[in-house]
């Protein structure tokens, strides 16, 4: 995984932080509470991008098991036809030799 996949929530966790960081400060100027509320604020966008990058392997494993579907169900396609290509020439055969027993 590059950051640059996962920038724009980076991004918005480190606005958050901040943002919480000076809403705490600003209102009951107790540090500890500040450390507190920027733990859970980190921890609330690292849970974020956790899910963002589960999401997209989700997405990637979803998209190959399609396309792993489509090269089956192209095979299986192939094979049907062969074997009623086969058939049908079997049967023809079959039905040739029935019609000159008729007319000899």
């Amino acid at each position: 995984m590059e950051i640059r996949e996962h920038f724009i929530e980076i991004i918005l966790t480190i606005v958050m932080v901040i943002s919480t960081v000076v809403l705490v400060l600003r209102f009951w100027q107790d540090l500890t509470i500040a450390v507190a509320a920027t733990f859970m604020t980190l921890s609330l966008g690292g849970l974020f991008i956790s899910l963002s990058i589960k999401i997209r392997h989700l997405d990637e494993n979803v998209v190959a098991r399609e396309r792993t579907m489509r090269v089956n169900l192209e095979e299986i396609s192939k094979t049907m036809n062969t074997k009623y290509d086969n058939t049908v020439s079997h049967l023809e055969g079959i039905v040739d030799g029935l019609s000159r027993r008729m007319y000899r």
